[in-house]
């Protein structure tokens, strides 16, 4: 074998890597759930959007909840058998709102209990799809967060509370829009939001609560606690089962490694 060959060999072998090393993850992932849902006696699906090494040559891939996302949970959900508990896994940034909503509504739909588990987080839809759980069980330092929606990249609220400093005839057509359009959405995530909550909650305290979530009180990435979420009423509880976070743990890291490190913990066994 000439050193020609080998190169090709050893690039061939480098190209191939993260795709078996992906492979060989999902299989322990599989395995993971296998556990758990013994464990558990429960069903487990999970959405988790990370960025991680998916492409044949290692780059990142964001990503976010999307249609596909929901037509994959829904199908997961459906074929559960009606009185099997759901354990759903969530870690995410948000996404559609749409596609967001549709989960939820199959979360909502399932006769027997649904629990959405968030070991780190889950954003925006992610706390949209969260409001139609039975239980929603947060990490200590886990987080929820506003469900308002984005227009263009900007707040829907701070789109219609710029629209309502000036006069009309100081502003741009395209501001107007705009701002017909984020009022059009902060009205229909509101309403999704009381859809949800409502089955287990009051109306009035259901429009408060989405009122508080959706109006822009907040900006858009702020981290709200369990403490809270307890505190709006939420069906917040704080008990991670540990196979949740040695589970997140099977997901691989991004291309650009952090740079955190520390060693390990030999904990002693038991006899």
């Amino acid at each position: 074998m000439d050193f020609a060959s080998l190169i090709w060999i050893v690039f061939v072998l480098m190209a191939l890597q993260p795709l078996l090393m992906g492979r060989w993850m999902t299989y322990q992932r599989l395995r993971a759930i296998a556990r758990i849902e013994a464990k558990r006696g429960t069903r487990v699906i999970t959405m988790i959007h990370r960025q991680e090494k998916r492409s044949l040559f290692g780059f990142s891939v964001s990503r976010h909840i999307d249609l596909e996302d929901a037509q994959t949970v829904i199908a997961a959900i459906k074929e559960t058998p009606k009185d099997k508990p759901i354990d759903l896994v969530l870690h995410t940034p948000g996404g559609l709102v749409l596609a967001a909503m549709q989960i939820a509504r199959a979360v909502e739909a399932h006769p027997a209990k649904v629990t959405v588990f968030i070991p780190v987080y889950a954003m925006s839809g992610g706390t949209l799809i969260a409001l139609a759980a039975d239980e929603i069980v947060l990490g200590e330092f886990s987080v929820l967060g506003p469900i308002d929606p984005q227009i263009a990249g900007l707040p829907a609220a701070s789109i219609v509370k710029a629209r309502d400093s000036k006069s009309p005839d100081k502003l741009f057509d395209l501001t107007l829009v705009l701002a017909d359009v984020s009022e059009k959405a902060l009205a229909q995530v509101k309403q999704g939001a009381v859809e949800l909550l409502t089955p287990d909650m009051e109306q009035s305290k259901a429009e408060q609560l989405a009122e508080k979530l959706a109006g822009g009180h907040w900006t858009h990435d702020y981290a709200l606690t369990a403490a809270e979420a307890r505190e709006l009423g939420l069906p917040v509880t704080v008990d991670m089962p540990l196979e949740f976070m040695e589970f997140m743990r099977l997901y691989p890291q991004p291309v650009q490694r952090s740079g955190v490190e520390y060693l390990p913990i030999d904990l002693p066994r038991q006899s």
